[in-house]
């Protein structure tokens, strides 16, 4: 039976659908995944690391198994499983995911209904209390673990273009579990303004 280890090893594309379904869980609140996106570092122009390593992304570089978090907009925090071989930089974005324990704790840092205490990035790491703090844990024996379950059919998993990019905004690399009501609501980029003089 192949571990955790094995399973982030893997090229991007395949480790992105295996996490749906998988739990993260940090503290007593426990979410079970049902949105991810693909990032494939230096092949991908959407990647923090499509041009290579800074201090900010050098954990997507490997080894696979670490969380990679960062900071957007000055307000929200996005976690990421650093996964594929070691020295290549990927990762999966965590988008959305259903409390499954702790959800008293959960609403506690997140107001909404029980749908929305971890749909879309941003809220998924709020209901875990995850922040810049935990960028760099091992996702096996650190804080905040990942636990694989079985893998889904695919006939239970859509996909299609990620959220809100503008570059290879086209690459079907988000997945989720269809139907199911966690998932975040898919928002396009907005096109630059170009303005006239």
């Amino acid at each position: 039976m192949a571990t955790l280890a094995d399973v982030l090893a893997g090229p991007v594309l395949e480790v992105a659908p295996r996490l749906l379904g998988a739990t993260l869980r940090h503290g007593d609140v426990a979410v079970r995944l049902t949105e991810v996106e693909a990032y494939d570092g230096t092949n991908d122009p959407g990647s923090h690391a499509a041009n290579g390593p800074t201090p900010r992304n050098e954990i997507m570089f490997g080894p696979p198994g670490f969380l990679y978090v960062y900071f957007i907009y000055g307000m929200h925090h996005c976690a990421n499983v650093v996964c594929g071989p070691d020295g290549h930089a990927s990762a999966v974005l965590l988008r959305a995911g259903e409390v499954v324990e702790g959800v008293e704790t959960a609403r506690a840092r997140r107001t909404g209904s029980a749908r929305d205490l971890a749909r879309g990035p941003a809220r998924l790491c709020d209901a875990l209390a995850i922040d810049l703090r935990d960028k760099g844990t091992s996702l096996v024996d650190g804080p905040v673990r990942l636990e694989l379950g079985d893998p889904l059919d695919t006939a239970a998993i859509s996909t299609g273009p990620r959220v809100g990019l503008r570059p290879a905004a086209e690459r079907p690399w988000r997945f989720w579990i269809t139907e199911d009501p966690t998932v975040s609501r898919y928002v396009p980029a907005k096109p630059r303004s170009r303005t006239t003089n």
